[in-house]
């Protein structure tokens, strides 16, 4: 028993069960640990009855998949973690397959697996970044790092570059931690035979005002802890460029992170950190 499949929840009991049946049928030898984020719809509940008797540790607040995968993390036994969304159903084989990419190359940190829809579009093989530093899901050709719901790492790799960032609450991640790992030396895998069904939304919504928040935060704060600096700092000066411009422009998208408060938010939680991530910047 090599892994420890990680299943991070919050509300998430109309599809854990999936999830968790989906993981059982793994012909790999694992363990099954589902963080339990504070749920109040019976999540954890579901999880401990479940036939294949997983482990469950239940926080005592909501942390997010981040803080939810870092407390996962702390508790690994194992020399291998995979990450995996609740509304995420892995199909036979994922396990045996991400597992065997991280044996043949040491180097290897992390692998990231085939997501598909339901309807078996593809919809993400792992993380590319753009020139401005956003995190894009790749669905062919080289990719810049894993994707987070679903995905195997190797524990001493994650550990040698500080752990997942807990305080991004959820977005980025993987592309935070990824982009660590490249800076230390380690490699990411896409392992298309590793395929999963994932219900792309299914417990925070794309669209919302927090998933934009924390898209806009997380992406601000993952250039500052790893790009170079004047590129940061060119996007920093850029979003709040276009904060400030808003109100006097006439045609303004409707979407969630055009608003005024939200941006002015995200300045606001940006500027806060900036001395811990500047402190945590990946320096190998």
């Amino acid at each position: 028993m090599r892994t420890t499949v990680v299943v991070v929840t919050w509300r998430g009991r109309a599809h854990l069960e999936s999830c968790l049946d989906a993981v059982a049928k793994q012909e790999r030898p694992h363990r099954t640990l589902v963080v339990d984020n504070a749920s109040d719809d019976g999540s954890g509940e579901l999880a401990r009855s479940h036939h294949s008797r997983p482990e469950v540790l239940r926080l005592p607040v909501n942390t997010g998949y981040a803080g939810g995968i870092q407390a996962a993390l702390e508790a690994c036994e194992t020399p291998y973690m995979a990450w995996l969304n609740d509304d995420a159903m892995p199909k036979p084989g994922w396990l045996g397959a991400l597992e065997d990419a991280l044996d043949a190359d040491p180097r290897i940190g992390a692998a990231s697996a085939k997501l598909l829809t339901s309807t078996g579009e593809i919809q993400s093989i792992g993380v590319g970044l753009t020139r401005d530093g956003h995190g894009v899901d790749r669905t062919a050709g080289p990719i810049f790092g894993f994707c987070g719901g679903a995905a195997l790492t190797r524990v001493e790799a994650i550990n040698e570059v500080g752990g997942v960032p807990s305080e991004f609450f959820c977005y980025y991640e993987d592309t935070d931690t990824s982009w660590r790992l490249r800076r230390h030396g380690w490699k990411i895998a896409a392992v298309p035979e590793a395929e999963v069904v994932h219900l792309h939304g299914a417990t925070a919504k794309p669209g919302s005002v927090d998933f934009h928040r924390w898209n806009e935060r997380n992406r601000l704060l993952t250039l500052l802890r790893n790009a170079p600096l004047w590129i940061a700092a060119r996007e920093v000066a850029r979003f709040a460029v276009i904060t400030a411009l808003i109100p006097v422009k006439r045609d303004v998208p409707e979407a969630a992170n055009f608003r005024v408060k939200l941006r002015l938010k995200v300045l606001g939680e940006v500027l806060a950190r900036i001395p811990h991530i500047i402190k945590t910047r990946v320096v190998p």
